[in-house]
């Protein structure tokens, strides 16, 4: 897909994440020359075009409070990861679930989730909760708890940068 100068502005500033502030469309749409809805749309465009194939915020959860965090992780049979990926996203506690290759002998799991808390034995307990819910008791699985963050970044959107190539 050929991208216009505009498009790949749009893109090349979205690679370093939106401003935190109330309007962060606006202040973007004001770098660029145009109105935030104009960004909105292209966005949106681009995201249907599967351009930008995922679009969200990157919370900073400790500083909300969240500081027990863990990754869950589960070696399913690969025919039934989708079924499971798809359930496990419904539990309102999980904050993002994928799918994986293994990196075997070391490391059989295939599908992760997060669940961020704000206290150590809640999350426990939802992930006891989704773990008896799913029958997932005689899966090789494990908890781990996140001690630092590592950095969060942006979304890579390709190499369209603000040039007219």
């Amino acid at each position: 897909m050929m991208l216009d100068k505009f498009e790949k502005n749009l893109i090349a500033r979205l690679k370093t994440g939106l401003a935190h502030t109330a309007r962060p469309y606006h202040e973007l749409a004001g770098g660029l020359g145009c109105d935030e809805e104009k960004v909105m749309a292209t966005i949106k465009k681009l995201k249907d075009e599967g351009v930008i194939s995922r679009f969200g915020a990157i919370l900073h959860h400790r500083e909300l409070g969240y500081k027990a965090n863990a990754m869950c992780v589960f070696d399913l049979p690969d025919a039934h990861v989708g079924d499971f990926g798809r359930q496990i996203t419904a539990y309102p506690f999980v904050t993002l679930c994928y799918q994986r290759k293994r990196a075997l002998p070391r490391w059989p799991y295939n599908l992760y989730c997060m669940i961020h808390g704000k206290d150590r034995d809640i999350v426990l307990r939802q992930y006891t909760q989704l773990v008896s819910d799913l029958s997932l008791e005689e899966v090789a699985k494990q908890i781990l708890f996140s001690d630092r963050r590592f950095k969060q970044t942006a979304g890579n959107y390709g190499t369209a940068g603000g040039s007219d190539d």
